[in-house]
């Protein structure tokens, strides 16, 4: 028997891989689990959104921009479906960024900036996780998002002094003489003020937040997304203006009769209703509808990827992507923990320095209205004739409720039943042998005007730029150092020109000044000496 040693071939089945594969509708679910749990690590600035929402009606839209922001996602679900996701892990090191943003706008307490850092994470998210391709594909819908964010009332000011500025013109232009302080206006009719509510944020925000979605809708091309998107910036502006002035005219012919109270509103809205019609109704003559795979309802079952991607890579990217987001969060913890004495604190001024001396009476039933400061103090001065009052403000620490710089710090409230703001300015002094910028403001009530410098004192810096101050306590808080600061206000009384009160604060802060420092040195050695 021959033995037959020639080589045998076999056939087999091509082997299958064991490393088990996510299919799209797992890597999304997987997606929106780590964008709700960094929503679940971020919960102080998510609630602090929700809660704008809630109490302002400038901001209630935020409640639909996340399920437009869904909508919009779900009409490229075709698109969607022929894109192979893939964890990018280049995305934790923008995440690493905005992380760090975050926390430092949460130790300066600039809470707009902490929520657009959250909102931020969300996209990122999306890229980190699905992949670049998925997040352009998808980029509208995840930068709508941001619309979510209650931001603009740093605006207010510029436009409040814009309508006023334009109803003004408006009534000179219509021939009727108008007698102008700041943005109280008298008319032989009546007086009128524009205040918070007749500024028009409410108005941009709603036209530009509109704005973008319809152009995103209507057109293809970018240039005609961007110029649509700026006209509905521009436009109510413009119609803000001529909705004032013509509220003031409607109330001037009738004698006084319409447009006010409730009118006054209804009028506002249906205007601008109209308004943003003729804007739309302008726009739609250059849509482009031509058909768009965005708008394509059939979707094909995504099954499995192109390129399998292990189930692994996905897990992994889920977990740092939390892992790395939890880090600023925690060390923010950190930083509250630290023991911190707020109580017991008082601030003294002198009796008397360089010929001013303390006054029994004040100057006035005026004050500043500052909340939450651990210290503070109001005297009035006398010296030769000159009366002045000045107020301090201490703050130990930085925190919900009591912050040196906040919107809810001012001289006078708008509706105030006897005060009025009539004017600000930024104005160059000299503070300390240094020359400084100082905020004025002029305040009338109807026995007495005041003319009012304030500046913030952060250990050798004086400063009125929120911006400058917010980033210099936030440093201090960072580094684990004392972020206190005071509130420094003086005023004084005038009556035709406020230029004999700018001398009188001008030889306070001359022979004051050093005094009121050391007052704040010493306020804040009372937090040292507790051994906090």
């Amino acid at each position: 028997m021959k033995e037959n040693n020639s080589p045998v071939i076999t056939a087999s089945a091509p082997a299958q891989s064991a490393t088990p594969v996510m299919s799209w509708g797992m890597a999304a679910i997987l997606t929106f689990a780590t964008i709700a749990a960094i929503l679940a690590i971020y919960q102080q600035t998510a609630l602090s959104t929700i809660a704008i929402w809630q109490r302002s009606e400038t901001f209630a839209h935020g409640f639909l921009i996340f399920p437009i922001s869904l909508y919009l996602v779900w009409t490229q679900r075709s698109t969607l479906a022929s894109i192979t996701p893939r964890p990018d892990f280049r995305g934790l090191a923008v995440l690493a960024g905005l992380g760090f943003g975050w926390l430092f706008s949460d130790a300066g307490s600039v809470l707009v900036i902490a929520q657009y850092c959250l909102v931020a994470m969300i996209p990122v998210a999306v890229w980190t996780l699905l992949g670049a391709p998925v997040a352009r594909a998808i980029a509208f819908p995840l930068g709508f998002l941001f619309f979510a964010v209650p931001a603009g009332e740093f605006l207010v000011p510029h436009m409040m002094n814009f309508t006023a500025d334009f109803v003004v013109a408006a009534l000179r232009l219509t021939g009727i003489p108008v007698y102008r302080e700041g943005t109280f206006f008298t008319i032989p009719s009546g007086q009128w003020s524009v205040v918070e509510a007749c500024s028009g944020l409410r108005y941009l925000i709603a036209s530009f937040t509109l704005g973008s979605l319809y152009a995103y809708l209507t057109y293809r091309s970018t240039s005609r997304r961007l110029v649509f998107a700026a006209l509905s910036l521009v436009v109510p502006l413009i119609a803000n203006g001529m909705r004032a002035y013509m509220i003031v005219m409607i109330a001037h012919l009738s004698n006084m009769k319409l447009a006010l109270g409730v009118d006054h509103l209804i009028y506002g809205w249906v205007f601008f209703g109209i308004v943003m019609m003729l804007l739309f109704w302008v726009g739609a003559f250059w849509r482009e509808d031509q058909k768009d795979h965005r708008h394509n309802e059939s979707i094909s079952s995504p099954g499995k990827f192109d390129t399998q991607i292990p189930s692994r890579a996905f897990f992994v990217a889920s977990i740092a992507f939390i892992a790395v987001a939890a880090l600023w969060p925690a060390y923010s913890t950190y930083l509250d923990s630290r023991p911190v004495k707020t109580t017991g604190l008082s601030i003294e001024l002198p009796d008397s320095a360089n010929g001013w001396v303390k006054q029994s009476k004040p100057l006035s039933d005026w004050q500043p209205h500052y909340i939450g400061p651990d210290a503070y103090v109001m005297q009035t001065y006398r010296k030769n004739g000159m009366v002045v009052s000045v107020y301090v403000g201490y703050y130990r620490t930085q925190r919900k409720g009591a912050e040196l710089i906040t919107s809810q710090n001012y001289m006078i409230m708008q509706t105030h039943p006897v005060w009025s703001n009539v004017g600000e300015a930024q104005r160059a002094i000299s503070l300390h042998g240094k020359n400084e910028t100082i905020q004025q403001t002029l305040l009338r009530a109807p026995a007495q005007r005041l003319l009012v410098w304030n500046w913030n004192s952060l250990g050798d810096t004086y400063t009125v730029n929120p911006y400058l101050a917010k980033l210099l306590l936030a440093k201090e808080r960072m580094l684990g150092q004392q972020d206190d600061g005071a509130a420094i206000i003086i005023a004084a009384p005038y009556e035709d020109t406020p230029e004999p009160a700018a001398a009188a604060l001008r030889a306070f802060i001359q022979d004051m000044l050093p005094a009121i420092r050391e007052s704040i040195v010493k306020v804040s050695q009372q937090q040292a000496a507790a051994g906090s």
